[in-house]
């Protein structure tokens, strides 16, 4: 089916170069039949054109959705941000607290806001894993009402321990939030809504883990590391500038 696709595709690309107008009003169905022969005898002696083709099609398919959604991805829950809030690129993280490989991807991103100073970090609290880390999430985002938001989130990502409640109020305290503030903020609907729209805007994404980020047309799965995040963001700069 997909060869079939491919070769439509193709083929009409082929007929297009002919002249102006519609392809299809001017080829009759024999030569076309002709034309797509042609392109799938191609496609058979050449099979390493087919994966290049597809993730040329996914590509497409990937830049309309996050472009689509652009606005919504990379305007932040009010003081869930890090590095220059003027930044001429955008690096939105999707994370959970309680999961190992966004703790090391923490520190791939505080390494890379140190590095570039024009970089803007989004961070979108995704809590998939546990009651535990949704209970820290919304924790995060009383801090990010009170102002002090990167306080508890990097405390909860550089300390150690597993994410549960006793050690959500410790670092809690440890960041200097209110306490009382914050337990109310635990069953506020408002922050509720946020950690909603967060699930909701990544499924829509087509996101199946954490970390995730999306910098520029590119979605990065897991942690992959300072060196493909720091790509990914040249490569978005590069393309804005044309």
């Amino acid at each position: 089916m997909t060869t079939i696709r491919i070769t439509s595709a193709l083929a009409l690309v082929l007929v297009a170069s002919c002249g102006a107008g519609d392809p299809a009003a001017r080829i009759d169905t024999k030569d076309r039949a002709a034309i797509e022969a042609i392109v799938r005898d191609y496609i058979l002696k050449h099979p390493e054109i087919i994966p290049e083709a597809i993730n040329g099609m996914q590509a497409r398919d990937v830049t309309k959705l996050l472009n689509s959604n652009r606005a919504e991805i990379e305007t932040p829950f009010a003081g869930a941000v890090a590095g220059n809030p003027k930044g001429d690129v955008t690096l939105v993280e999707f994370f959970d607290y309680a999961c190992p490989y966004c703790r090391a991807g923490h520190a791939d991103v505080r390494k890379l806001i140190a590095a570039d100073p024009k970089l803007r970090v989004v961070y979108r609290d995704f809590p998939v894993l546990s009651e535990a880390s949704g209970e820290a999430a919304m924790a995060a985002l009383s801090a990010a009402t009170q102002g002090k938001y990167l306080a508890f989130h990097d405390r909860m990502f550089e300390t150690p321990g597993k994410v549960e409640r006793e050690r959500t109020i410790a670092t809690v305290r440890a960041a200097g939030l209110n306490e009382l503030r914050t337990a109310k903020d635990l069953t506020s609907p408002a922050l509720k809504a946020e950690i909603a729209k967060n699930i909701d805007l990544g499924r829509a994404l087509g996101l199946t883990g954490t970390p995730s980020y999306i910098v520029g047309d590119r979605i990065l799965s897991g942690a992959v590391g300072y060196t493909k995040l720091a790509e990914a963001i040249a490569a978005a700069r590069a393309a804005k500038a044309g």
